[in-house]
């Protein structure tokens, strides 16, 4: 007879949309010229009428929040994003900067 493992679920998953804004923060804690594309990226990924919804944060909707996830990493999306990745991502986007004008 096979048993089923069950895996606990982490308070770190992506299911709780606050680990992920928790990472991310972490992320970038001690790098403040960063902050301000933080802040950008985040109000660009965050859920359409965020303001509308208590608590009035700007996260990420969760389909794209998964989707970028996905598409990062693989697997399910369930993934917290690396660090590194986080601090390189908006480190592009300041660079990047200068060519939306």
């Amino acid at each position: 007879m096979t048993t089923r493992r069950e895996t606990p679920s982490s308070p770190e998953s992506q299911s709780e949309p606050r680990a992920a804004v928790r990472a991310v923060v972490a992320a970038v804690r001690w790098r403040p010229w960063l902050w301000p594309e933080l802040l950008v990226e985040g109000l660009r990924l965050a859920r359409p009428g965020w303001w509308h919804r208590w608590p009035p944060v700007p996260v990420p909707d969760p389909g794209l929040w998964k989707f970028r996830l996905e598409t990062a990493y693989g697997g399910t999306g369930e993934t917290l994003p690396e660090p590194r990745d986080i601090r390189t991502f908006l480190s592009w986007c300041r660079s990047a900067r200068g060519w939306r004008r």
